[in-house]
C-alpha cells in the first residue's frame, strides 16, 4: 500500500473540492494479479462530501473527480470507485 499515492489523492481532492469529508481507501490488495495492478496502478475508493456537488448529478460528479485526479489515472490509478455526494443527500441517511 502506498500511502504517498494515498495522500497525494486526498490533498488533491481536498484542495479542489474543500469537502466536509474526504475517505481515500486503498484496495489494491484485493485486486492482485489483475492486469491493473501488475502496471503499478492501484485500485481505490473514495466517499467525498462536498457542496461543490450540489444540483449536480452523478455523472457530472464523477467527470469533476476525474479531472481532478487526471494527471494520476492510468499511471498512479488503475481503478477508482466513487461515491460523491452533496452535504444534503448525507443528512438524510
Amino acid at each position: 500500500m502506498n500511502n504517498q499515492r494515498l495522500d497525494t489523492i486526498r490533498n488533491k481532492l481536498t484542495a479542489t473540492f474543500s469537502p466536509l469529508e474526504c475517505l481515500v481507501e486503498d484496495e489494491s490488495a484485493l485486486h492482485v494479479g489483475h492486469a491493473g495492478a501488475a502496471s503499478g496502478g492501484g485500485h481505490y475508493k473514495v466517499r467525498i462530501v462536498s457542496t461543490v456537488f450540489e444540483g449536480q448529478n452523478r455523472l457530472n460528479r464523477h467527470r469533476l473527480v476525474y479531472d481532478c485526479l487526471a494527471e494520476m489515472m492510468h499511471t498512479e490509478i488503475h481503478a477508482l470507485a466513487i461515491n460523491a455526494l452533496a452535504p444534503s443527500e448525507t443528512k438524510a441517511k
